[in-house]
């Protein structure tokens, strides 16, 4: 590991002054970038810890909306009642990602601005048509992901919080590896303000939304909907742990078993 400089600001301005140095990182939880500073992957200047931000904490319902900080831990948003009343969905996912030492560091922010094509959070947030926001901006979920570990995120910008919607319904179900417990393919589905929503993770380099499942669960919001609909294997990921057609036979599976989730 190289020499950094460690910085622990406590207002959001002073973080984003201190970011302003193009070679200083963000940190949150610490899952992505303190191993890729371990195997000298990345060469920071500085690292601006978030955790002393009180900007950027915090859970609660606006009207129809449940806005959550982007510093949330995914211990704290799993146990959050009005997480559980609003959108029960998330509150399960939350409590399901990875093991209780990632569920007590990690945070929500964190993973959408990091963009895992693994993470489970891209699905819940594309799958729920929410709104991230940013020290500079409001954008929605269909514009923010990019690509693999990439996002509508620019230099200097932070990801405060995130706005979602609060559905009729919503699901999810997902296959992880064994080992990793990073999702291999996991499908998120939804209805309400954004209308009916399916996005798929873990399958290919990002999420996507399944438009031919989409339609089918519009008219008919049912496991038998999407039980004949095959996702094609192009493009999907491809390894030593499942093959893309393998990956592309688990969107179907998850789909159905998202749709039972929501209920």
């Amino acid at each position: 590991m190289y020499d950094f400089a460690f910085h622990k600001p406590s207002t959001l301005a002073e973080a984003v002054g201190l970011l302003a140095d193009p070679d200083a990182r963000p940190l949150s939880g610490g899952q992505t970038i303190l191993p890729a500073l371990k195997h000298r992957l990345d060469r920071p200047s500085a690292l601006v810890d978030l955790s002393g931000i009180a900007e950027l904490r915090g859970i609660r319902r606006e009207g129809d909306r449940l806005v959550i900080g982007a510093m949330s831990r995914h211990a704290e948003i799993s146990r959050d009642p009005t997480v559980q009343a609003a959108i029960p969905a998330l509150a399960r996912m939350a409590g399901n990602l990875g093991d209780t030492q990632v569920r007590n560091r990690g945070t929500m922010g964190g993973s959408l601005a990091n963009n895992d094509p693994a993470a489970d959070y891209p699905a819940a947030a594309l799958g729920l048509g929410a709104t991230l926001v940013t020290n500079r901006r409001r954008i929605p979920a269909d514009e923010f992901f990019l690509g693999m570990f990439t996002t509508a995120l620019e230099p200097g910008e932070l990801l405060t919080g995130i706005e979602y919607p609060i559905p009729d319904k919503a699901g999810y179900a997902k296959m992880r590896n064994p080992a990793s417990r990073y999702v291999m393919t996991g499908v998120f589905v939804s209805r309400g303000p954004a209308g009916v929503r399916v996005v798929v993770n873990g399958a290919g380099p990002g999420v996507f939304r399944q438009a031919e499942m989409e339609a089918a669960l519009t008219g008919n919001w049912s496991p038998e909907a999407v039980a004949g609909i095959r996702q094609s294997p192009d493009a999907l990921n491809s390894d030593i742990h499942g093959s893309a057609e393998y990956r592309a036979h688990l969107v179907t599976v998850m789909a159905k078993r998202a749709v039972v989730d929501a209920g």
